[in-house]
C-alpha cells in the first residue's frame, strides 16, 4: 500500500513539476514582452509551484521508508509536515496578491492591462492550471495523499487567480475603469488566504493528534459491540498519521477466561475494527477484567460511547 501511494505521489509530483515549469516560462516570457506586472506575478506564482512539486517528490521518497529506531511509527508524518509548509506557501502567494492589489487601489493607478499577450497568458494559465488541478485531484484521491490534494487545491486557486486577472482586465476595458482590476485581484487573494488558513488548521489538528471526525468513534464502538464476550469499551483514542488511523482502546472481558482466550478476543475486536474502518494503521487494545473498578477512575484521555453520543 505504501509503495502504491509513493508511486502515485511521484507521478503527481512529476506532472506538477513539468506542467508548472512550462507555464511559468510562458507567463514570464509573455510578461516580459507585454510589460504586464500582473502576468509577471502570476508567472512567479507558478515558479513557486515548481518548488511545491519538488517538495512532493522528496516527500514521496521519505514516506516509503520503513520504520526505524528513531521513527518506530514510520515516516508518514513527513507528508503532514510538508503539507503544513505548503499552507504557508499558499498563504504567502495570497497575501502578496492582496498587498499588491491594495497598493494599486490606494495609489489609484490608471494602468490598464489589456494587451493581447497579457490576455493570452491569462487564458493559457487558466487552461493549464485546470488540467494540472484535475491530475492532482486524481492522483491525490488514488494515493489518499494530503499533500497532493493540497497541491490540487493550490492549482485550483491558481486557476481562479488567473481567471480573476482575466476578469479584471476585461471589466476594466469594458467600463474604462482600471481600478476594477486590483479590486478583483484583492478578492481572489483573500479567497486564497482563506484556503491556506483552512489547510493549516487541518494539518495542525493532525500534528496535535486531534480528530474532528466523530463518526469514527461511532464505528469503533459499534465494531466492539459486534464481538461477543467483550463489553464496556472506553478510553478510546483515534489519531491520524498521514492517511491512516492509529487507535487505542480499553475493553472488558470475563476474568475467568484464559490469557490465550483473552488474546483471541482482542484479535477478534481488532479484526472487527479493521472491517468497519478503512486505512487503520495500528489498534492497541488494553483488556481489563469485567467489573473492574479501574475504569471508574476519571479518564484523563479517551472517549466512551456515552461521551461520543
Amino acid at each position: 500500500m505504501d509503495d502504491y501511494r509513493s508511486r502515485c505521489m511521484k507521478l503527481a509530483g512529476i506532472t506538477a513539476l513539468a506542467g508548472n515549469a512550462l507555464l511559468a516560462a510562458v507567463k514570464i516570457l509573455f510578461a516580459h514582452f507585454s510589460g504586464s506586472l500582473a502576468v509577471m506575478g502570476d508567472g512567479i506564482d507558478s515558479s513557486t509551484d515548481v518548488l511545491i512539486a519538488l517538495l512532493t517528490l522528496v516527500v514521496s521518497s521519505i514516506i516509503s521508508r520503513p520504520g526505524d529506531k528513531e521513527h518506530p511509527w514510520g515516516h508518514a508524518r513527513a507528508e503532514t509536515t510538508a503539507t503544513l509548509l505548503l499552507s504557508f506557501i499558499i498563504f504567502f502567494a495570497g497575501a502578496q496578491l492582496v498587498l499588491q492589489s491594495l497598493q494599486k487601489i490606494i495609489r489609484g493607478t490608471e494602468e490598464s492591462i489589456d494587451s493581447f499577450l497579457s490576455i493570452s497568458a491569462a487564458v493559457i494559465s487558466i487552461a493549464g492550471k485546470g488540467l494540472l488541478a484535475l491530475s492532482q485531484f486524481y492522483y491525490g484521491k488514488r494515493a489518499n495523499s494530503d499533500i497532493v490534494k493540497a497541491n490540487a487545491l493550490n492549482m485550483r486557486n491558481d486557476m481562479v487567480m488567473s481567471a480573476g486577472i482575466l476578469v479584471g482586465l476585461t471589466l476594466s476595458r469594458l467600463f474604462s475603469c482600471p481600478l476594477l482590476d486590483p479590486v478583483v485581484a484583492l478578492l481572489v487573494g483573500l479567497w486564497i488566504i482563506k484556503n491556506a488558513v483552512q489547510l493549516f488548521s487541518d494539518m495542525n489538528m493532525e500534528l496535535m493528534d486531534g480528530n474532528t471526525d466523530s463518526s469514527l468513534y461511532t464505528k469503533l464502538f459499534d465494531a466492539v459491540a459486534s464481538v461477543p464476550g467483550v463489553s464496556n469499551p472506553h478510553g478510546a483514542r483515534i489519531r491520524k498519521i498521514a492517511s491512516r488511523w492509529d487507535m487505542d482502546l480499553h475493553i472488558e472481558a470475563s476474568p475467568s477466561i484464559s490469557l490465550y482466550e483473552a488474546h483471541e478476543l482482542s484479535e477478534h475486536v481488532e479484526d472487527a475494527i479493521r472491517r468497519a474502518i478503512d486505512d487503520v494503521y495500528t489498534v492497541t487494545i488494553h483488556l481489563e477484567p469485567e467489573g473492574s473498578d479501574s475504569h471508574q477512575r476519571p479518564e484523563e484521555y479517551g472517549l466512551s460511547p456515552e461521551q461520543d453520543a
